[in-house]
């Protein structure tokens, strides 16, 4: 795998990234998103197959890329399919600082040292190419717009997106509300992308997601009690309680 292209974990994350403050938006739920996006990419570099909301590898060969080689030896350690809420809802934290590393070593990303209350040390991320992430945010922005069946990675993006509730980071206050909700239907375009935005959302609401989603619509998710919420309240927080179902 060349980087000819970013991968859906590393978009995900540049998306993520607020260039004001230099930290990332939902980081309680990133690392489920990044999970899934592992997902998603190993998919669609014909590593791993879904057999109904299940994940199995069909081709263990490494595809050069650290981060997702080291998932793709995982579930290959797993021996049988493996439900993708499953894997998600496993041990995966870490993911983001993990990937914030990585963007940093391909030079997408440069980290600043700085201070909390001139004491206590922290690390803030700017993006080394605003164009870049423009590019990102003006795919979704198209599919949006025009409702123009985005492809599958584009659509993928949008469905993990909405799953680990960045629509209000990407399109705030009332003036975003009907592209949030774009945002959300884009899960139909892609059904892989749509499962594992699924599970993400059943992990962070605390489900054991034991049904078979291929049997349902790609659309399921937009129509699924609790699923608009992603697991949050009004407010767009991930209650204290669920947050540690993780």
């Amino acid at each position: 795998m060349g980087k000819s292209r970013r991968t859906v974990p590393e978009e995900l994350l540049l998306l993520a990234l607020d260039p004001t403050t230099g930290t990332t938006a939902q980081p309680q739920t990133l690392d489920l998103g990044l999970a899934g996006a592992q997902l998603v990419e190993l998919s669609l570099a014909g590593r791993i197959v879904p057999e109904g909301d299940r994940i199995a590898v069909v081709l263990a060969r490494p595809t050069g890329d650290p981060t997702l080689d080291h998932a793709l030896e995982l579930l290959r350690r797993r021996g049988s399919p493996v439900r993708a809420a499953h894997w998600i809802g496993g041990p995966r934290l870490g993911l983001r600082q993990t990937y914030l590393a990585h963007l940093e070593r391909c030079g997408m990303v440069t980290a600043v040292p700085g201070q909390v209350c001139g004491v206590l040390p922290t690390t803030r991320y700017q993006a080394s190419d605003d164009c870049t992430n423009a590019a990102i945010k003006q795919r979704l922005d198209t599919a949006i717009r025009t409702g123009v069946p985005p492809d599958p990675r584009t659509a993928a993006l949008a469905a993990l997106a909405h799953s680990v509730g960045l629509g209000k980071h990407l399109y705030p206050g009332n003036e975003g509300r009907s592209s949030r909700s774009r945002l959300r239907d884009l899960i139909r375009y892609d059904p892989l992308g749509g499962m594992v935005a699924h599970a993400v959302m059943d992990v962070q609401n605390g489900l054991p997601a034991q049904q078979n989603r291929s049997s349902q619509g790609p659309g399921a998710a937009a129509g699924r009690p609790g699923a608009r919420a992603a697991g949050r309240d009004s407010g767009g927080r991930v209650p204290a309680s669920r947050v540690g179902a993780r």
